[in-house]
């Protein structure tokens, strides 16, 4: 069974990323927050400690390419890759989310990699940079609606078509896209291919300005008549119109827990400062009083603390269950809609809590207000994982709940 501490086997990573969050991350958060676009150099550095602690064995797996699923048959309670990875971006996104999805190896493609490819295949790509790419000009949560085409043609699939809002778009080295082999047999057609930057044919066409996470760069990345090796589809080739889109939403499975991590990390830096903030003004936070019998504001920050509990025992509960191999896509959704709602709840009431200083730049509390809304909205809205979580609570497909 999940228990409700960090798990002891962990607390070592936890306490080592933290202080890389605080002492790495934090100090340079405002200034990558300023300079949208500018590669954040000091993360090269992070990256290359990464790279040492994952060859050591001493990361515990943690980091996106660490996010697999065990194959074995031990029925032991397992606190394993998925756990080390949640916790450990919980902590980064502490320090700084847009930091965070900006780490070299660690995109959300590696997550898609390491949760669908062969052994073969994680061999080939081992030590890529690989952003993800689902989203399109003509839609945005529904990825059955996907357009863009992927044909065979001898040993490789010829892709065409266009992606929107890639994170990492433009320093990645590769992209996991998202094609349809055959739009007349719907969502099954969907599979992913890794497609290298230098392949002929792939074009960063912009880089969007965001609303936050400023210091991850944000592209519109164009496919023409791009040639794919057949062996950079990922997992099986086959279309199975019984298995459906289940194949391709297994990636979801795994990286939605992350994205909950993240915003919960996110949460809980804002309602670390709040907490000093108030108790700066003279308002403390009693937790052995009912709220009620306190300031309003040690009773709203009680409430958001509660809220932030249950999001963060949601994820952990989302990771745990794909290390001991417990279909999770149920609690990823869950976790995923629970965590991006309170991270921007949380974040913006702290804002509020705090006033002037909260809204102004004079801290980084409007920086995390801004940075947790894509944390609601990536890898599936607040709105796609309440109806997916309605269909598996009431046992109705997609076609029967809409």
């Amino acid at each position: 069974m999940i228990y409700l501490e960090t798990p002891k086997k962990h607390r070592a990573l936890v306490d080592q990323v933290h202080q890389v969050a605080m002492n790495m991350l934090r100090p340079v958060s405002r200034k990558y927050d300023l300079a949208e676009h500018e590669y954040p150099k000091e993360l090269d550095m992070l990256a290359a400690m990464a790279d040492g602690l994952d060859q050591s064995g001493a990361s515990e797996g943690a980091g996106a390419t660490g996010v697999r699923r065990s194959a074995d048959d031990d029925t032991s309670n397992k606190n394993g890759s998925n756990m080390a990875s949640a916790l450990s971006v919980l902590e980064m996104c502490w320090g700084d989310t847009g930091l965070t999805l900006a780490m070299p190896r660690q995109g959300l493609g590696n997550s898609a990699i390491a949760s669908v490819a062969t052994d073969a295949q994680l061999e080939k790509f081992k030590g890529t940079w690989a952003s993800m790419a689902i989203t399109e000009p003509s839609f945005g949560s529904d990825s059955s609606a996907i357009t863009t085409t992927a044909k065979k043609d001898g040993d490789a699939y010829v892709l065409n078509g266009e992606k929107i809002f890639v994170t990492s778009g433009e320093r990645s080295d590769s992209i996991v896209v998202w094609a349809t082999l055959d739009k007349s047999l719907g969502k099954a057609a969907i599979k992913s291919f890794v497609v290298t930057k230098d392949m002929p044919g792939v074009k960063v066409e912009r880089l969007e300005h965001k609303l936050g996470i400023r210091a991850s760069d944000t592209a519109v990345i164009t496919f023409t008549d791009v040639r794919v090796p057949a062996e950079n589809l990922l997992g099986n080739p086959e279309i199975n119109v019984q298995e459906g889109f289940a194949g391709a939403m297994a990636t979801f499975d795994n990286t939605r827990p992350l994205v909950a991590a993240m915003a919960v990390g996110c949460a809980r830096a804002s309602l670390d400062l709040t907490r000093d903030l108030l108790a700066q003004a003279g308002v403390e936070i009693d937790y052995d009083k009912a709220a009620t019998l306190q300031h309003a504001a040690a009773a709203k920050f009680l409430q958001l603390e509660a809220d932030w509990e249950a999001a963060h025992l949601l994820t952990l509960q989302a990771a745990w269950m794909a290390d001991n191999k417990k279909p999770n896509s149920l609690e990823a959704s869950m976790s995923k809609a629970k965590a991006g709602r309170v991270g921007s709840d949380v974040t913006l009431s702290c804002v509020e809590l705090c006033a002037g200083i909260g809204y102004s730049e004079a801290e980084l509390l409007e920086k995390w207000a801004r940075d947790s809304k894509i944390l609601d909205i990536f890898e599936g809205t607040q709105q796609i994982q309440q109806l997916i979580v309605a269909r598996r609570v009431l046992g109705l497909s997609s076609s029967e709940l809409k």
